[in-house]
Parts: structure tokens; sequence; C-alpha cells
């Protein structure tokens, strides 16, 4: 009788558990999880360039930006990104030999280039939750102007190494078409002249003397994108 009551026991809790076990699962098509059944994607975005802040007012300024963006899955998460940006930016053009009260002589339109490198990793695998991905982003690249210059003011951008970071959100909902947003940051450095610390008539200069020569310039980004989604 003992062994009986075991058995029927036994039985009881494991019908138990596995009762357990269908409730927390989804059944497929209910699942909030649906896989990516793309690999590479080609994405066209345009948006805003938040330019950092610049004590000599000559750096190129805030403006809109638009770019594209193309990016191959290389296993699990993970994909491999190349992006391409042009920044539709005006600067101060200055003469630095003039006092303060005129020493900008006009705004010039300063269009920046920025291409870059790097690896985005899907939070939350290669698959959708309620068909939206959430993404992080780094690479490397350059930034330039293509080495514009104004004769009378010796300030430019010249080419210089960038580093990028961003966040982001895909919409997939399906099909070869998905919309994201991204937020990010462009890091790289700009030099400043050596007239930019000569005092003028008025005892002032472009940027104070405990200004370093070399600054490191920090800018956001921030985009919204349509893609096309390619290659099962």
């Amino acid at each position: 009788m003992k062994q009986l009551l075991f058995v029927i026991a036994f039985a009881a809790i494991a019908q138990g558990a596995s009762a357990q076990t269908v409730d927390v699962g989804y059944p497929p098509p209910k699942s909030p999880f649906r896989d990516l059944e793309y690999h590479q994607e080609f994405t066209v975005f345009g948006g805003y360039f938040a330019a950092a802040s610049d004590p000599a007012s000559a750096a190129p300024k805030s403006a809109p930006m638009e770019g594209i963006r193309y990016e191959v899955t290389v296993g699990g998460p993970a994909q491999i990104v190349a992006r391409f940006a042009r920044v539709n930016s005006q600067r101060n053009v200055i003469d630095a030999t003039a006092p303060a009260a005129s020493r900008i002589l006009r705004s010039e339109s300063w269009p920046l280039y920025i291409v870059d490198a790097g690896m985005s990793l899907n939070l939350t695998g290669q698959r959708t939750f309620h068909g939206v991905v959430p993404v992080i982003y780094t690479g490397v690249g350059l930034v330039s102007d293509l080495d514009k210059k104004e004769t009378i003011d010796p300030f430019n951008i010249g080419t210089n190494f960038a580093f990028s970071f961003a966040g982001g959100l895909r919409v997939v909902p399906g099909g070869r078409f998905q919309i994201r947003a991204d937020v990010g940051t462009y890091l790289y450095q700009i030099k400043y002249p050596t007239g930019y610390y000569v005092i003028t008539s008025d005892k002032t200069s472009v940027v104070p003397a405990a200004q370093a020569k070399n600054s490191w310039k920090r800018n956001g980004a921030f985009t919204l994108g349509a893609s096309y989604l390619l290659f099962r």
C-alpha cells in the first residue's frame, strides 16, 4: 500500500511540474520573440549633429546630417558595420588679429565628412522582442573637412581619427524593411592655430593662453533611418 501511495504521489508531483512548464512557456505563434530572418542590411539615415562647445567659436557648428550604413551579421548577435555621414555644417571665419568686437568676419558653409567601421551587438540576440531589437555600437574611423582653408583664418579640421559610440533601436515589423533610431557620439580632436593665442589691441585673444592647442571634442548625433534587409 505504501508503495502504491508513493507512486501516486510521484505521478502527481510530475504532472504538476509539467503543468507549470506549460504555463510559463509560449506557444510559437504567441511568443514575443521572433528570429531575425535576414543577415545584412542597407540603411539610409538622416538626423542632427550636435557639435561640442568651442571656446574659439571657430569649429564647425551643430547642423543636420545624412548618411548611409551597411552591416553584416558575423555570428550570434554581432554585426560588422560600416557608416558614412555628411554634416551640413557652418563655421565662423575669424580674423585673429582683430579685437573681439570685430573678430568674426562671417559664417561660411563648412561640411564635415565622417566614415567609420566597427561592431554592433543586438541585446536580444539574433531575434526581436515584440518586433524591437535594442543595439549598441562602437567603431573607429576618420572625420574630415577635406582640408578646406580660408586665407585669413588658418583654422581647419583637416583629417583626424574619430571614435564612435552609439545605442539604438531597430523596429522590425517583418518583411524586408525596418526602421531604426540611434543616439551616439563622435569623439575627435581639433587643433587651434598659434595665431589664436596672440593678444590683440583690446588685450584679448581668440582663446585664452590656458586653452590646450589640441582638444578632444565629444559631439552628439541623433539619427532616424530606413533599412532594406538582404540575404537570409
